[in-house]
């Protein structure tokens, strides 16, 4: 398992359906697909200072962090800073 230092958070990746069509009908390409950046906080380093917890939904940064592929699953390692929202 990844374990984060310093202010870094590992986060896991939410499987999000990407919508094909518009209301009206429009197809849209891979490109125009605008995917929310939703994660679960897998772990948190020993310097973070947020008010976070393991196991919180959270909105990051689109384009922060970097991605790591461990087991078959997708895991982001970000700055606590860079996590935008925790979801209730």
């Amino acid at each position: 398992m990844l374990k984060p230092l310093h202010d870094n958070v590992i986060l896991k990746k939410e499987k999000v359906e990407k919508e094909t069509t518009t209301a009206s009908g429009i197809i849209l390409t891979d490109n125009s697909k605008n995917v929310p950046s939703y994660a679960t906080v897998v772990a948190i380093g020993p310097d973070s200072k947020t008010d976070i917890h393991v196991n919180d939904k959270v909105v990051y940064k689109e384009y922060s962090g970097t991605k790591v592929n461990l087991e078959e699953e997708e895991y982001i390692i970000i700055e606590d800073e860079d996590i935008l929202a925790v979801l209730d």
